[in-house]
């Protein structure tokens, strides 16, 4: 698409002159003899450079500069045969980008044309850049346009820039670990590292050393020196995902952290010093965790300094099929199948409540596209979850007694170890990690006392 000029000169030789040396050089042209006439013009369709006369019948070239400037879009370069640096001041400080004096040379025009259409492709492309990183690092989701959502996204803009601790908290698959990434890359820490620890995931002997290294010798195994993730976070972000899972014995040293930015490898005597963010998660509810005693109070208040909620997607059914359409469209192009939606697949992907929130309607979507045998996805793609719905209502399935059995048993297990999962995963024969896919499966965030 050709660069568009708007000429505003009352002199028809001169008009005409340039209008035909713009041309000539490759651009489109669009000329006018009275202010008025360009700025009407203007208003409708925009152009990528004003080139207007100081001296018009109707007004002077500093009133187009000023309309211009508060329309925003357009570089301006003013022309005068009264040429003064009070004049030329003047149309800078109102917004113009350049001022050239009559008589000129046609070459001299038409290279301050270009330098003013060079200084426009560049901020487009700087506005395309932010804008492209920003769909990378949104806020997940921002495409919901539920009252809840929109909170979110609010609040992560207005917290973004801040070095504030932020405990992000929601259920499993709602989004949290992508809020996260958000509030990095939106942040003027975006250059440095963002280190994502699952806390849950680290068996409890050897999470103090992921989070603070340790020093060769240290303990059996520990064959080398080992940095921490705080370590590797320095100058960037730390992400404590599943802070709720933390041992007590660990919360003081993570306390310590956050308090003085401090702490040693284990079998240092060092003392290292960090400068992080620390933007912390959990599907728990800490205030119970610290009525029963499994979480620090001191921790959870240094935590707690910005908490920000996400929703479930059953509170925000309305955002459903704009995520369908949002995840459709990004799995199209991964793997390059344009396929669509039967009316019958669509209305069973409504009709669900995702338990399993916006991670588990991905994760449908991508199914049905990586299995679409046509251009058509029929519910016959569908995870059995949400295409049996309808069909399950009123009966109740072999599955759902089953799941009911072991998320009970599980339960049992855990009130019997008072919420210790390390006991609980071994009375059960599974590993911690598994256990806690379960918990977070079955939605236990806390223990009833036995």
């Amino acid at each position: 698409m050709r660069e568009t000029v708007c000429l505003i000169e009352d002199e028809k030789i001169m008009r005409v002159t340039l209008e035909d040396a713009l041309k000539a050089a490759g651009y489109d042209v669009v000329s006018f003899e009275t202010g008025a006439a360009g700025l009407e013009a203007l208003r409708n369709a925009p152009c990528d450079v004003v080139v207007t006369d100081v001296r018009l019948p109707d007004m002077d070239g500093f009133d187009i500069v000023r309309e211009i400037a508060r329309q925003g879009g357009s570089q301006v370069i003013v022309m005068t045969a009264f040429g003064t640096i009070k004049d030329a001041v003047e149309a800078m400080k109102l917004g113009a980008l350049d001022y050239i004096t009559k008589p000129f040379s046609l070459d001299e025009f038409l290279l301050l044309v270009d330098r003013a259409l060079e200084l426009t492709r560049l901020k487009e492309d700087n506005i395309r850049l932010r804008k492209d990183l920003n769909r990378c690092y949104r806020v997940p989701n921002i495409v919901g346009e539920s009252t809840a959502m929109k909170k979110v996204s609010s609040l992560v803009e207005r917290i973004s820039a801040s070095d504030s601790t932020v405990l992000i908290l929601g259920e499993s698959g709602t989004g949290k670990e992508l809020v996260a990434t958000a509030l990095h890359y939106q942040s003027h820490r975006k250059g440095k590292p963002l280190i994502k620890v699952n806390c849950a995931a680290l068996p409890e002997e050897l999470i103090e050393s992921e989070l603070f290294g340790h020093e060769k010798g240290a303990f059996t195994g520990a064959v080398r020196r080992k940095p921490g993730r705080f370590e590797l976070a320095n100058g960037g972000t730390i992400f404590l995902d599943e802070i709720g899972d933390v041992p007590l014995s660990t919360q003081s040293k993570i306390l310590r952290v956050i308090q003085e930015r401090q702490f040693e490898r284990i079998g240092g005597t060092a003392t290292l010093t960090v400068d992080v963010r620390i933007l912390a998660a959990t599907n728990r509810n800490l205030e119970e965790e610290v009525g029963a005693g499994r979480f620090r109070e001191d921790l959870y208040y240094r935590l707690n300094v910005i908490p920000l909620v996400l929703p479930p997607l059953r509170e925000r059914k309305e955002d459903i099929p704009g995520l369908i359409e949002f995840f459709m469209d990004k799995y199209r192009k991964k793997l390059s199948k344009y396929v669509r939606l039967s009316g019958e697949t669509g209305e069973a992907l409504l009709a669900y409540d995702y338990p399993g929130n916006v991670r588990e309607l991905e994760n449908a979507i991508e199914r049905c596209v990586t299995l679409s045998g046509s251009n058509v996805i029929g519910k016959e793609e569908l995870p059995d979850a949400v295409a049996n719905r309808q069909q399950a209502a009123g009966r109740l399935l072999l599955s759902d007694v089953a799941a009911d059995a072991e998320k009970n048993h599980i339960l049992e297990v855990l009130k019997t170890t008072r919420g210790g999962k390390a006991s609980a995963a071994k009375i059960l024969g599974i590993s911690r990690k598994t256990l806690w896919e379960k918990m977070n499966a079955y939605g236990i965030k806390s223990v009833p006392p036995a």
